[in-house]
């Protein structure tokens, strides 16, 4: 037993010098507690409504309904008519004819059927940004709740570090006044520099889930951003889950459903102009003409003298022409649509079972979450806390070992990052089952 002491203190008095030899030149990482501001600091709400405003993909999203009212806007307009002008000269001759023609296409049945597909495009387009902003909502609300959890874990971490840094000095000056084994110092010494990779590395996590946060707040990387709330505010403030007739409002109003709803009925105004094509088209022409005329014979005129045979005549003409659908009456369009909304038909099926799927599972994870939160927040960390305590002032009395102390702080290390993972888990549930719901704020 003393020779494996022996080597336990040469191993430490080893690990304690390197320590000291090769200390990190790097910046020293922020506190946990410079990333929460209680009064300035950016909530989950001001959080989601900023992406909504700022965010550049949900932007291009909303363009594409101006995209699609531009389109409705045209389809509305009827065909241009076309004029044609020619002149005709008789070469070595006097004879010349001039005619000007204007065609008109009456455009029949076909404008309600372009103007009926341009109105269920755009409502397709409002559905489809709808779903950005859902999906966009949801994602803010995830990347807020992995910072803030990322914070507490940081946050525990200072805490028994900045208990393990008084533990050493004191048993430091106890060391130094022959009341406590070198060992016991260096045992501390080596985990108190445990304890401060794992705070570095957390301040890393920290920084890399906060320019997540804000490439989708729509800010630049090497802006501030602080946060107002804290895990345990975020899940403890949140209610019970509403209740299941919800359910069935979600299926039928969530934005990827009235989606493909809208595909759907896309698909059918497709259909009705493909048809509208194919029926018969009118399109009238009229036509004027003037013709210089004339033969190299001479005649008398009614005054008696000779003068050359010539005249100038003008000509109207009026008429229609009808585009038969004899060969082709958009026969391949009319199936090519028909086989569109079969398959939107399909998708709108598709989108309601998975949004039925959504909610149960997310409900489901949402209750045993809560489960396991309220397990932990009714005494287990306290109890803990207290453990850990009562162990370190039994050390103090010299009634324990270090390796008492140094077993309970991480048995309590360990269970506050359960706690940690429980929160982040009712934080990840709730949200998942807002977005399921169609929640957008």
């Amino acid at each position: 037993m003393k020779r494996l002491v022996s080597i336990v203190a040469m191993v430490v008095v080893v690990v304690s010098m390197t320590g000291h030899a090769q200390e990190p030149a790097a910046r020293q990482p922020a506190a946990a507690a410079t990333y929460i501001d209680p009064v300035a600091g950016l909530t989950l709400d001001e959080a989601t409504t900023r992406a909504l405003e700022r965010e550049p993909s949900l932007r291009a999203a909303r363009a594409q309904v101006d995209v699609a009212q531009g389109a409705r806007a045209q389809a509305e307009l009827r065909p241009n008519p076309s004029v044609s002008f020619s002149q005709q000269n008789e070469p070595n001759g006097s004879d010349n004819q001039t005619r000007v023609e204007l065609q008109w296409p009456l455009d029949l049945y076909r404008k309600s059927g372009r103007v009926a597909v341009g109105d269920r495009e755009i409502d397709a387009a409002h559905h489809a940004t709808a779903e950005v902003e859902r999906t966009l909502s949801a994602d803010v609300r995830l990347k807020y709740g992995e910072a803030v959890t990322a914070i507490r874990t940081l946050s525990v971490t200072e805490q028994l570090l900045s208990a393990t840094s008084r533990q050493r000095a004191l048993v430091a000056s106890r060391v130094e006044q022959g009341a406590a084994p070198p060992l016991d110092r260096d045992m501390l010494r080596v985990e108190e520099q445990k304890l401060e990779a794992d705070r570095r590395l957390q301040a890393g996590v920290i920084e890399r889930r906060l320019v997540e946060l804000k490439r989708l707040l729509g800010m630049p990387a090497d802006a501030a951003l602080t946060l107002r709330q804290s895990l345990e505010d975020l899940v403890l403030s949140e209610g019970v889950a509403t209740l299941a007739a919800e359910d069935l409002h979600a299926i039928a109003t969530r934005a990827d459903v009235l989606g493909a709803q809208a595909r759907v009925q896309v698909a059918e105004a497709l259909i009705d102009r493909a048809q509208r094509e194919g029926r018969p088209d009118v399109s009238l022409f009229g036509a004027y003409m003037r013709v210089d005329a004339g033969f190299p014979q001479r005649g008398f005129s009614p005054s008696g003298s000779l003068e050359r045979v010539q005249d100038v005549f003008h000509y109207v003409s009026i008429g229609a022409m009808v585009t038969l659908p004899i060969l082709s009456r958009n026969q391949g369009s009319v199936a090519a649509a028909e086989a569109e909304r079969t398959g939107a038909i399909a998708q709108l099926e598709a989108a309601r079972l998975t949004v039925q799927a959504e909610i149960a599972a997310a409900r489901s994870r949402d209750e045993y979450a809560r489960q396991a939160t309220q397990v932990y927040s009714t005494g287990a960390i306290n109890l803990a806390r207290q453990n850990l305590d009562v162990v370190r002032q039994t050390y103090e009395l010299g009634r324990g070992t270090l390796l008492d102390v140094l077993s309970e702080q991480r048995r309590y290390f360990e269970l506050e990052r359960s706690f940690t993972d429980v929160l982040r888990e009712a934080y990840d549930a709730r949200q998942t089952l807002k977005a399921a719901l169609g929640e957008v704020r």
